[in-house]
């Protein structure tokens, strides 16, 4: 059971995109290494901008991560790849979708998708993420999906695709169509919605890197 994850956002140096990703695909070993990681996903939002997401159990899976040596690794080279400090936001994983092995074909493209909740429906925000798990688990090329609650109080959806048809397929799918429908009732505004490129993942037991 998937409850908890974290969303880690970095901001390259400029000149340092390749050393970025490099870095990030060094992780890799380290990360198998890890039991209780059930999935890692290294992204790119665009250029400079990176970014890690990962799943876990339970909280005390979560605090050991980020013990880890990845976490430490991340930090000493901090000063050296890095605009800014990593901005790392903890969040609840309200629902899910995690293949039980690791695709044949590595996912390359992703999206991440957040909005606040009207004042007063917090609750029929999560129901509506809870609900749309099983329209997720008929689309074969939605690879991985999480419902999330972030630490800053907004609701969101991270799921990856193995190209950009599988990408394109979801966004017209059951689950975008309901989201629109329900989006003045549930959401304040527009939800933010990030294209993203996967670098390198793990999931289904196993890691390797996206053809990207």
């Amino acid at each position: 059971m998937i409850s908890k994850g974290l969303l880690v956002k970095l901001e390259a140096r400029a000149g340092k995109d390749r050393e970025v990703e490099e870095f990030l695909l060094s992780a890799l070993p380290m990360v198998r290494e890890e039991a209780d990681t059930a999935a890692w996903f290294a992204i790119r939002f665009g250029r400079s901008e990176y970014g890690i997401f990962d799943v876990f159990p339970d909280d005390e899976s979560r605090d050991a991560h980020l013990r880890g040596p990845v976490a430490r690794a991340l930090l000493e080279k901090s000063d050296v790849l890095f605009a800014k400090p990593p901005e790392i936001h903890k969040l609840d994983v309200v629902a899910s979708k995690l293949p039980e092995s690791a695709p044949v074909d590595a996912d390359t493209k992703g999206m991440l998708l957040t909005f606040a909740a009207q004042e007063g429906h917090q609750t029929e925000a999560e129901a509506f993420l809870r609900d749309a798990q099983p329209l997720v688990e008929e689309e074969p090329e939605t690879t991985a999906w999480f419902a999330i609650h972030l630490d800053d109080g907004k609701y969101g959806i991270f799921d990856v695709f193995p190209d950009n048809g599988g990408r394109i397929k979801h966004l017209i799918g059951r689950v975008p169509r309901a989201m629109v429908m329900k989006a003045p009732r549930l959401m304040r505004g527009m939800p933010d919605m990030d294209m993203l490129s996967v670098v390198a993942e793990k999931q289904g037991g196993e890691i390797a890197p996206a053809a990207w």
